[in-house]
């Protein structure tokens, strides 16, 4: 991993230099800390949009309530469709509503 080439396309992307970019990177490299993947964070984000609980939103997507915990916690990666639901649910939050309603 090219770190110093990374960190400048992260800091022009931003438009700021980021001080301890550099060392974070080098960190992820080495295996040091905690990765963050794009669906735990799409996965959080559209159920904090939705204004759920972990509980509630892992009812309403008929999931157990800790399946959810592990995708949010990275120990399993949700299956594709999950993710393209968790897609749709953060443009319409309001769809998670007609998950509660019975078939």
């Amino acid at each position: 991993m090219d770190i110093e080439k990374i960190a400048k396309a992260i800091e022009t992307d931003i438009g700021e230099a980021l001080p301890e970019l550099r060392q974070a990177l080098a960190e992820a490299e080495a295996g040091i800390g905690r990765v963050t993947t794009p669906e735990q964070i799409l996965l959080r984000e559209a159920r904090v949009k939705t204004g759920l609980s972990q509980k509630e939103f892992a009812q309403r997507i008929n999931t157990p309530p800790s399946t959810l915990r592990d995708w949010e916690q990275g120990r399993f990666k949700p299956p594709g469709a999950v993710v393209c639901l968790m897609r749709l649910l953060m443009n319409h939050p309001e769809l998670s509503n007609e998950l509660a309603s019975p078939v």
